[in-house]
Formats: structure tokens, C-alpha cells, sequence
């Protein structure tokens, strides 16, 4: 049984939810270049049900479209350049008032990090592709999944602290879960790496009949085949860093100051009747968020709980929802930190967003934001540039 509570406001876990659809072609040959930039295309889906599902408060009642105007006034109030691709005066994390990253956001940038900057400075882009047919299939099958296992119970919620315990309180319940041999899904895990704070939300856990504790990543696609290599290595990037969150949890390594510091937090407020209900229905004695935070620690660290040994990988397929292959993610902690050190330079400011190698411009074919890409432009001029000098001296 897991808590839910009404829509809070975007930027709390993020304002792209963690687990949802990357917006990425799966196939480079299914590509054709002439295809609408509104046309649908072979794509993963991966939606995030972290979010509370039922809004049932009166303070947090906004649809999803009045919290973006809300949002989008805010910037407004706070002088954001939002139309600037470069503004040295701020780090992206300051400039695009992040707390946090959130690990699907991570895995965005490294198909094309230039894409992810563009769905930030044009976020009306991104949400109305999300509206597209297979991403609704996608939640729909995610959706039905997390059902299988456990039931919604709407929770009355009057502040940010109150959503915030509400997955707190579902990450304890299913601990406990866990530890009793049961499967869980839509696992919140957090914690700072590299000095970045990051949020992120697993799909399941598991354990296997080797007594292994098992990682598996749901992925719906619309061809009934196997992903490309290029989106492999995506895939391969979000469960590598889901590992790296949860053993940091497991292992003590987060901490009270992280959670309050980062998501702007406080401390002190007491926690509305309806949460403190809800904790008390499973065993969990709390007044304050803070409270919260502590008991949730201690007993994320004291569990028996141990890292995760395996990251699998689950596709199917969206027509006949069924299985298409399972593939056992290689971990390497080494190359995934060096890798998430190279991202991270971009989000703390040390170095300027770049598009994708020429090997890899099929990915521009399908990009919402091909028209406008200065990546592009500018590649083009140099590759137009070539061939002129190559022309000259012929």
C-alpha cells in the first residue's frame, strides 16, 4: 500500500519527472529525414509515477497546465534568461533554478546534451510532445505494472513537506517489503554524487533465486525487436546511476542536511493529519518533517538491505504488451563516475553545452529543436566551409 497525495509544485523532485519519456529515437535507420517534426516515432518510454496521482488538497488542487503558468511566472519574477543559450553569469544549475538533478535528465543530456538544454529554455516543446500517442502507452503499461503489487491510498497534503514525506513513508513501507523477500516498485532513491544532488525513482527490486538483489528497468518500445546500441548505452547510464543512489542510501552515505539543504526544506514544519495518520498506520511515530527524515535514515541504514548486485533491463512490446528481451546492464563504477563528472562540468558551469558527433547527426533528424540548434547551424557552416575549400582547390 503506498501513499499518494496531490500534484506538487514542478520543481520539487524536478520539473521533468524522473522516469519519464526521453523523447529519443530507438532506431537510426527508422528515421526518415522528410517525417514531420509531429509525427510519431519508435521511442522508448519510461514514465515516473513518483509524483502524487490524486489531488486532493486545497492548497495543492492546480492541474499540470496551471502549475507551469505558476512556474513560468516565477521565472519571469526572478529576471531568468530563459532565452539565452550562453549566460556566463550563472551556472544552468543557477540559472535554471536547479536544486537537484534528476537521473532521466542525466541520461537526456547524454544522447544529446544540446537537446536537453533547448527542452529547458523551451519547456512548452517538450510537454506537448509528451502528450503523444506511445508516451500514454507507455504510462499506461507502467502505470498497470506498479498496480500488480500494490494499491493508491490518497492522502491529504498542505504543504511541500507533506509530499515530500508522503515518499518517504512509501520508502519506508516498502523497505520493510523488501527485507521480507517481496518485490517493490517506483523505489525513490536520492543522494549526492559528485557534489550534485539527484533524485531518481526505480522501476523494481528484487530478489532473484541466487538470493541476488536485482535492479530491473521496464522499457515499452513499439517495435517488437531489441533497442539500438546508441539507446542501449542510455539505458545502461540510468540503472548504473539508480545502483549508485541506492548503495549510497544503504551505506549511510546520505544525510539529513543533503535532503533539507538541496530540496529547500524545512525542518521544523509540522506535518499535516493526514500524513501523520498514514505514518502512524504503519508504525512510523513522527510530527515534523525532520522527524521524518531521521527515522527514514536510520532505518534505510540499519536494514539488512544490501547494494544492489544486478541491473537488468526489461523490454516489451507496447502492441501485444509483451516481453521482447531482458539485458543485464554491465556496471563499472570507475567509467560511470568519469562519465557523470564529464556531464556534471556542463550543470556546475565549467564548460559550454555541445551537440552530438558527426557520426551520430541522424539523431538531429527527429530533434524537436533541429531548426533552431546553434550546434547544427554552426556545423554546417564549417562542413559547408570544407567543401568550398575543397572545391577552390581542386
Amino acid at each position: 500500500m503506498d501513499a499518494s497525495g496531490s500534484q506538487q509544485l514542478l520543481d520539487d523532485w524536478d520539473d521533468i519527472s524522473d522516469s519519464e519519456f526521453l523523447n529519443i529515437p530507438c532506431e537510426e535507420q527508422s528515421i526518415d529525414p522528410q517525417r514531420p517534426l509531429s509525427t510519431e516515432t519508435d521511442c522508448e518510454h519510461s514514465v515516473d509515477f513518483n509524483s502524487p496521482r490524486v489531488s486532493t488538497s486545497s492548497v495543492y488542487n492546480h492541474n499540470k497546465e496551471a502549475l507551469w503558468q505558476e512556474a513560468v511566472k516565477t521565472d519571469d519574477a526572478r529576471g531568468l534568461k530563459r532565452k539565452s543559450l550562453h549566460d556566463n553569469s550563472l551556472s544552468p544549475m543557477q540559472r535554471f533554478l536547479k536544486r537537484h538533478l534528476s537521473v532521466t535528465l542525466l541520461c537526456d543530456q547524454s544522447w544529446c546534451e544540446m537537446k536537453t538544454v533547448y527542452s529547458l529554455l523551451k519547456p512548452y516543446l517538450k510537454r506537448k510532445d509528451l502528450q503523444r500517442t506511445e508516451v500514454q502507452i507507455g504510462a499506461d503499461m507502467h502505470l498497470s505494472r506498479e498496480l500488480e503489487i500494490q494499491n493508491v491510498v490518497p492522502i491529504d497534503i498542505r504543504s511541500r513537506e507533506d509530499a515530500e514525506a508522503i515518499k518517504l513513508l512509501n520508502m519506508s513501507h516498502m523497505i520493510s517489503r523488501l527485507e521480507a523477500g517481496e518485490r517493490v516498485r517506483e523505489f525513490p532513491v536520492f543522494g549526492v554524487q559528485e557534489g550534485v544532488f539527484f533524485m531518481g525513482v526505480i522501476d523494481e527490486l528484487m530478489y532473484n533465486q541466487k538470493g541476488e538483489l536485482v535492479l530491473n528497468e521496464l522499457k515499452t518500445r513499439k517495435h517488437n525487436s531489441m533497442p539500438s546500441s546508441a539507446q542501449d548505452k542510455v539505458n545502461c547510464l540510468q540503472v548504473g546511476l539508480y545502483k549508485l543512489l541506492f548503495d549510497g542510501l544503504v551505506r549511510g552515505e546520505v544525510k539529513k542536511d543533503h535532503i533539507l539543504n538541496h530540496l529547500k526544506l524545512r525542518s521544523t514544519q509540522v506535518l499535516g493529519a493526514g500524513v501523520q495518520a498514514h505514518a502512524k498506520s504503519i508504525g512510523v511515530q513522527v510530527t515534523t518533517f525532520e522527524e521524518l527524515v531521521d527515522a527514514l535514515l536510520i532505518t534505510v541504514s540499519c536494514s539488512d538491505l544490501p547494494c544492489i548486485d544486478l541491473l537488468q533491463l526489461e523490454y516489451y512490446h507496447q502492441g501485444s504488451s509483451g516481453p521482447i528481451g531482458t539485458r543485464v546492464a554491465p556496471f563499472n563504477e570507475a567509467q560511470l563516475r568519469a562519465e557523470l563528472q564529464g556531464y556534471l562540468a556542463y550543470w556546475t558551469g565549467q564548460r559550454e553545452p555541445k551537440g552530438v558527433d558527426i557520426e551520430e547527426a541522424w539523431k538531429c533528424r527527429s530533434c524537436l529543436y533541429e531548426q533552431t540548434c546553434d550546434w547544427k547551424k554552426n556545423r554546417s557552416q564549417v562542413s559547408d566551409q570544407q567543401a568550398a575549400h575543397a572545391s577552390s582547390c581542386s
